[in-house]
């Protein structure tokens, strides 16, 4: 037998299998330290602690710190200016087109990553500030006319000098976008009085739809997939707006069952009815019970409108009233309808799924061995996820209404290990605490200067309703292998994702102001390679944007060195604490240019 790195392994006689109880020691010291790791990395999850009256020992203090030897990262090639791993077009041809397999997440070998620096386009400059960033951003930071050129006539956005302008139009509302969502708040009256917060916006174009609700209270998720013209996720985190990279195909979506208040469609071409229903069976399984679906465009309104989607009056009627049997099937009841737009809700309570127990239901209500937030590369079902009878004060109309519910104890924190009401209340306090500590280190945050922040590993997202009154978004992100913690971001009123941080985010290149991570590294360092993720972190942050790292001391010079090499200035700085065995590095990424150097 061999050893991983190849050399012979030698296999003592019995005689010498006798260990020395000193040696033993050593051993069980060593792994106890190792468990001990694991177990500090979950943050407070199982008790929680005062960390100001945690004192470092002499023992502690004298660990030697992770030293890693500085390397200086070369420039990829222009080419790879708006490169995204997982989703990269050059790869598309290994996959299926199957339900447009290929769109979703692929992400490249180990072997084949890129160990290089991602460079901004020619004439990139730090983007305009919100809240006029909405309405207009910098041509030269996304330098793509297709949209200018195919959707003109539809006004999503219009290059005027050196700016890209967003006038908020949209192939369903010609008259603008705060039209269009004005005529929706007619329809569904709980979108003004706090009941909605947040939402999906599926085939998302420029964001427009997400944009306008902003001033509305609800925070949307606008997903769209990786193509080779539109970018129109990269348009919307331009602009400010949260966004993400993805595809209701064959994979669940990464979110938590249960989650979204509301989830919309605007002429997204999705077939619905397609499939066994299985795209709406996924936009069930994460909208929360009681919450919304919103349609506009094919077949809705079809009296009116099949001469312009190139077809016949009998095929949109046919089209509708499959729709409308899919739904019914699911227990989506139509809510309301007026010129364009459509609105089902799903069932609040369980009664009507009592009848997916029939053998002739169709689709079938899912069986129990598949867990319903499992959402990371978890195949979609053609099945009927029910949500549990348990929830109960998280439906729709029992969860309390924002802006009450971002400190209210979410009922699901009872499903996590540990997780109970003093726990989240802990949590809740503590990072009131930090973050203002966080704005004495880096004044930029809760200033213009920052728009798009994502927390790394976030836990309750507790940082981010401590900044919640700031000119930000926060996208919340869960480690794919730590608790699912998920559902209680969502039923706060806050958005995020799951994610394996040893792969790359699904994002472009250049679309955070801020990259916040707690531990993140002393979680998975014994998984994903510290250098990789550091170059998935510089890639996804814009250039003379920030990161802030809290870690433990032990990582905290190696992550610095790593840093270095990737042009990053960083600070080392105390914690609010002031403790030694943590410590917070505050890095800014430096806004440099190709010198036409090729990728390895």
């Amino acid at each position: 037998m061999k050893h991983k790195d190849g050399k012979p392994v030698s296999h003592p006689d019995k005689n010498s299998r006798a260990v020395p109880m000193a040696i033993m020691f050593f051993v069980m010291c060593g792994f106890s330290f190792y468990l001990g790791g694991i177990f500090c990395s979950e943050k407070d999850k199982i008790e929680a602690k005062d960390v100001a009256k945690v004192v470092s020992s002499p023992k502690e203090s004298s660990i030697a710190p992770l030293q890693i030897k500085s390397t200086a990262f070369p420039e990829c090639s222009s080419d790879y200016q708006d490169y995204t791993p997982c989703t990269d077009p050059k790869r598309w041809k290994k996959y299926g087109n199957h339900r447009l397999t290929f769109m979703e997440r692929h992400c490249p070998p180990v072997f084949e990553r890129k160990e290089c620096l991602i460079p901004p386009p020619d004439g990139y400059k730090p983007p305009i500030k919100w809240p006029k960033s909405r309405d207009q951003c910098w041509y030269r930071n996304v330098p793509y006319d297709w949209i200018n050129k195919q959707k003109s006539n539809q006004n999503w956005l219009r290059k005027e000098g050196d700016k890209f302008l967003f006038p908020g139009g949209g192939t369903m509302f010609p008259r603008g976008v705060g039209a269009y969502v004005d005529l929706m708040q007619d329809l569904i009256p709980e979108m003004k009085d706090g009941t909605i917060r947040t939402a999906i916006d599926t085939g998302c174009g420029v964001a427009s739809w997400g944009g306008d609700l902003l001033d509305r209270g609800i925070l949307t998720v606008s997903l769209a997939p990786r193509d080779n013209h539109e970018a129109q996720v990269q348009f919307a985190l331009e602009r400010g707006i949260p966004a993400i990279l993805g595809i209701i195909s064959t994979q669940r979506l990464p979110f938590p069952s249960n989650a979204f208040d509301m989830a919309h469609c605007s002429r997204c071409l999705i077939p619905w009815t397609e499939f066994g229903g299985i795209y709406l069976l996924e936009v069930h399984r994460i909208l929360r019970p009681g919450g919304f679906w919103v349609l506009s465009g094919p077949p809705v309104n079809y009296e009116n409108r099949w001469r312009g989607w190139n077809t016949t009056v009998e095929e949109q009627k046919s089209d509708y009233e499959k729709l409308q049997e899919l739904l019914t099937s699911m227990c989506f009841k139509l809510y309301d309808k007026k010129d364009d737009i459509a609105v089902w809700q799903k069932a609040s309570d369980n009664s009507c799924y009592s009848k997916l127990a029939n053998t002739d239901a169709y689709p079938p209500k899912c069986d129990d061995s598949l867990e319903p937030d499992s959402a990371w590369y978890t195949p979609i079902r053609p099945c009927v996820v029910v949500p549990s009878p348990k929830i109960k004060k998280s439906v729709m109309e029992s969860i309390p209404k924002w802006p009450e519910r971002l400190h209210a104890t979410p009922e699901r924190i009872s499903d996590i290990p540990g997780g109970s009401a003093s726990a989240f209340k802990h949590d809740d306090s503590k990072w009131k605490i930090r973050a203002k500590h966080y704005k004495k280190l880096l004044p930029a945050l809760g200033s213009d200067k920052m728009r798009n922040i994502m927390d790394m590993n976030t836990v309750y997202g507790g940082f981010a309703a401590a900044v919640i009154d700031d000119p930000l978004w926060v996208m919340n992100v869960v480690s794919s292998y730590a608790a699912n913690t998920l559902p209680v971001v969502f039923d706060r009123g806050l958005i995020g994702t799951f994610h394996d941080w040893c792969e790359a985010f699904s994002t472009y290149p250049r679309t955070y102001d801020l990259l916040h991570l707690d531990g993140l590294f002393t979680a998975e360092s014994h998984r994903c390679e510290m250098k990789h993720v550091l170059l998935e972190m510089d890639r996804i942050l814009r250039p003379t944007g920030y990161a802030m790292i809290r870690e433990s001391s032990y990582f905290v010079d190696a992550i610095s060195t790593i840093a270095k090499g990737m042009r990053w200035s960083c600070r080392k700085e105390d914690t609010e604490y002031g403790v030694e065995k943590e410590k917070i590095l505050v890095c800014q990424k430096k806004l440099w240019y190709s010198s036409n150097q090729s990728s390895r």
